[in-house]
């Protein structure tokens, strides 16, 4: 079964670091999606695949890497896009 979930995070958050982190715990899940920084400071995460690893990697985003201090999470669920990797973007 596929998922697909949308999740902002909102925080004191270095981007290079958290980018960093979603990314490397994508690709071993093997989740696929996108995670960018918005104009105003909050994190974008898109991420889809198979059920277990949508799943798995939500705690992970609601968590962020080591000394991130998250003040706010929004999640929702998508329609499933069918991204073939998991990407860092720009804005």
């Amino acid at each position: 079964m596929k998922k697909s979930v949308r999740i902002f995070v909102t925080g004191s958050l270095q981007p290079v670091f958290f980018n960093k982190f979603i990314k490397e715990n994508a690709d071993k899940l093997g989740a696929r999606g996108f995670v960018r920084t918005l104009k105003d400071g909050r994190m974008e995460i898109f991420i889809e695949g198979d059920l277990d690893a949508v799943n798995q990697m939500i705690p992970i985003c609601k968590r962020g890497p080591q000394h991130s201090v998250i003040r706010k999470i929004e999640e929702k669920d998508e329609k499933f896009q069918d991204f073939k990797e998991f990407k860092v973007l720009n804005f």
